[in-house]
């Protein structure tokens, strides 16, 4: 009780002690992305002298059971841990951040199983029904806010590691996919730069509204998932964000990315639109829903290829969720000539177990059940699905 109390005040003391440009700073998610302002990210607070400090962190153990012909099985773990540390400086506020993975130890042979889904490679092929691991460094950067005359704020964001203006918040870290391990097929339609290099972004909100535009290294990460891939500044982006009350998120956003598959020619124009709504719930907990589409033209290809994603999380009760998400993607890149529209509808349930210190643990179990164009059953089946059990550790406050 007496550490429960004092992590309590420190985590009191380090908001009081923020200044404006500081509590604009604590609401970023993945790069200058933003989930709604009433979602309670589960975050650790302390201080170190005049530094705040800020921890967040999941994992998941996951067991995959999937159809035959094309399906595969396997034990893996999703995780990622994030640790930044926010300044007063110049008026402003500075904020170093930094997030890493284990994935690529925790998901054996390069990729996990997941019908489907495409992008990027594994020991020098396209994956194909399979999703890659993230990279051991996924994010270091750094952040830098300023109030302005008439209530603005300006944003400058640099990193090394980070995730440039385009898309919504990334699927791991967004409010909406909490309870959902595995990726959205349409995650290379919409999110996929999450883990880009060289990203400088500039970033103003007036308000309600946000403008922001960034240049980044375009090209995805190569299958070594332990180093950075570093290159020139080639792509660009930019985003508008509208956030009406605390409830809302609206972006809308579009980028050019130069060769971001390094085994295809062509560069990509990406196009994305979300809106993301969080309503605080009587438990403690909050309903989060996301809608989003995102388009890829090929500019060597000259597919158009849409992706449309609803997720949603739904607490019953303090200790009960619903979870479920429905897609339907275009792919181009299944070992089959042609383009495929796939429709996938998740639905799942996750219960907390118990809380230790500062540990949120739950199980979960989901069901994903595929729609598929009649050509495409000799090679899938006529009704292919996939089911994922898992046990889920969170970092929390109490």
């Amino acid at each position: 009780m007496k550490q429960t109390l004092t992590l309590f005040v420190f985590s009191a003391c380090a908001l009081a002690q923020m200044n404006d440009a500081g509590m604009y700073l604590m609401d970023t998610a993945s790069g200058t992305s933003r989930n709604p302002a009433s979602w309670q990210m589960p975050m650790l607070m302390t201080r170190a002298g005049a530094w705040s400090l800020m921890f967040m962190g999941q994992a998941f153990i996951v067991d995959t059971q999937q159809s035959h012909p094309r399906g595969g099985d396997k034990l893996y773990s999703p995780n990622y841990g994030m640790a930044a540390a926010g300044h007063s400086l110049w008026g402003g506020s500075l904020m170093f951040e930094t997030m890493i993975s284990l994935e690529p130890a925790t998901i054996t042979n390069r990729s996990y199983p997941l019908l489907f889904q495409t992008g990027e490679t594994a020991y020098g092929r396209p994956l194909v029904d399979a999703q890659h691991p993230h990279n051991f460094i996924m994010a270091v950067g750094a952040h830098y806010a300023h109030s302005l005359a008439g209530g603005n704020m300006l944003e400058l964001y640099y990193a090394p590691v980070g995730d440039p203006a385009l898309g919504p918040v990334a699927f791991p870290h967004r409010a909406s996919a909490a309870e959902l391990p595995e990726a959205p097929l349409g995650h290379h339609w919409q999110d996929a730069t999450h883990i880009a290099d060289n990203v400088a972004t500039v970033a103003v909100q007036h308000s309600w509204l946000r403008l922001e535009a960034s240049g980044f290294y375009g090209t995805e990460p190569d299958e070594n998932r332990w180093h950075i891939d570093w290159g020139s500044m080639n792509s660009y982006s930019g985003r508008v964000s509208v956030t009406p009350s605390k409830n809302w998120v609206f972006q809308v956003s579009a980028g050019r990315l130069t060769k971001p598959e390094r085994q295809q020619a062509g560069d990509v124009i990406r196009a994305t639109s979300s809106v993301s709504y969080n309503r605080p719930m009587d438990s403690g907990s909050s309903w989060s829903t996301s809608v989003i589409w995102g388009r890829n033209h090929d500019t060597f290809t000259q597919h158009n290829l849409n992706s449309y994603l609803a997720e949603t999380v739904y607490p019953v009760s303090r200790r009960n969720f619903l979870t479920g998400r429905w897609e339907l993607v275009d792919k181009d890149e299944l070992s089959v000539e042609g383009i495929y529209r796939i429709g996938a509808y998740t639905a799942g349930y996750t219960r907390d177990i118990g809380n230790l210190k500062y540990l949120e643990t739950g199980i979960g179990a989901n069901l994903t059940a595929y729609t598929l164009p009649a050509s495409l059953k000799p090679y899938y089946g006529d009704r292919p699905w996939g089911v994922n059990v898992y046990l889920r550790l969170r970092l929390r406050k109490e």
